[in-house]
């Protein structure tokens, strides 16, 4: 049985391996699917045509399929192309952040959180108890101010008028006396009626003929009684300076309750903006308790 199965088989294997080659050879081309050349040389030559040279139809669908755009180096390109680096990025718009209306105008909120008003009304307080307390007598030394600010009645044509005496005069402190240099002689007995009558207790003595022109104004020295209206009146100026900071406050506070009343501003912002305010306030109370408290040791050491 084997001997007749063994030549049958050396018969079929040629043929089965043409038909393989030829499938090959007709499927590599499309062109030869409707042909089945026998041998793979056939198939070859029959497809050399085709591979060597392109068709009409393929020429004109590759020069249709043009690029829609043009290749375009990055140094010729628009400048609204380019990427925004760090020096375009003051040229930069966003769509996240668009243009506010009416930026500068003040909300409800911002109200109830400015403090320039009180800050600015503790300063005038502050300001007015130092000046307060520069004019004060210490230790047996006089602030030439006094005397600047004494008004002084003079006669002339047209009647009595009243000027300061720093407009008239300088005033030259020398140790415990002071000297009053008068610009005009007529001016010297004005002057000293003007001193006279004051109420810092001045002796001032007339020229002598060494200085003819000059007021000589002996500083009397200080006493308890002196001392004492020194401190009242420091103590008087930190009172007053006290409820300057105070008025300052509650006209600050009433601010605050009129926007918390028309519900404006939410109350936790009410909240915030009264501490702030208290705040502000305590520092101004203790600034002027520290200007007094300076001013009364130099007084009582005096």
């Amino acid at each position: 049985m084997a001997q007749r199965i063994a030549p049958a088989l050396a018969r079929l294997a040629p043929r089965h391996s043409a038909s393989r080659s030829s499938f090959v050879a007709a499927t590599s081309c499309p062109r030869l699917l409707c042909s089945t050349p026998t041998t793979q040389a056939q198939a070859q030559a029959a497809s050399a045509p085709f591979l060597s040279a392109p068709s009409s139809s393929s020429a004109a669908l590759s020069s249709s399929a043009a690029p829609f755009h043009s290749a375009r180096l990055f140094s010729t390109s628009r400048a609204l192309a380019k990427k925004s680096g760090k020096a375009n990025l003051s040229h930069a718009r966003s769509d996240s952040s668009p243009p506010v209306a009416e930026a500068g105008s003040a909300t409800p909120t911002d109200e109830a959180y400015d403090l320039s008003t009180l800050e600015a009304a503790i300063l005038r307080a502050i300001e007015a108890l130092t000046h307060e307390l520069a004019e004060l007598r210490a230790g047996g030394r006089f602030n030439p101010e006094h005397l600047e600010k004494l008004r002084v009645t003079l006669k002339g044509a047209s009647g009595k008028d009243t000027v300061r005496l720093g407009e008239l005069a300088q005033v030259i402190p020398k140790g415990r006396v002071l000297g009053v240099v008068v610009g005009d002689e007529d001016h010297i007995k004005p002057l000293m009626t003007a001193i006279q009558a004051s109420g810092f207790s001045l002796t001032p003595q007339a020229p002598t003929p060494d200085n003819p022109t000059t007021i000589t104004v002996p500083i009397p020295p200080p006493t308890g009684e002196t001392r004492r209206a020194a401190l009242d009146a420091a103590h008087k100026a930190e009172e007053k300076a006290s409820l300057a900071v105070q008025n300052a406050r509650t006209a600050h506070n009433k601010r605050i309750r009129a926007l918390e009343v028309k519900r404006t501003v939410r109350p936790d912002d009410v909240v915030k903006a009264k501490k702030l305010m208290d705040e502000c306030a305590k520092k101004g109370q203790s600034e002027v308790k520290r200007i007094v408290d300076g001013a009364r040791r130099v007084l009582e050491s005096a």
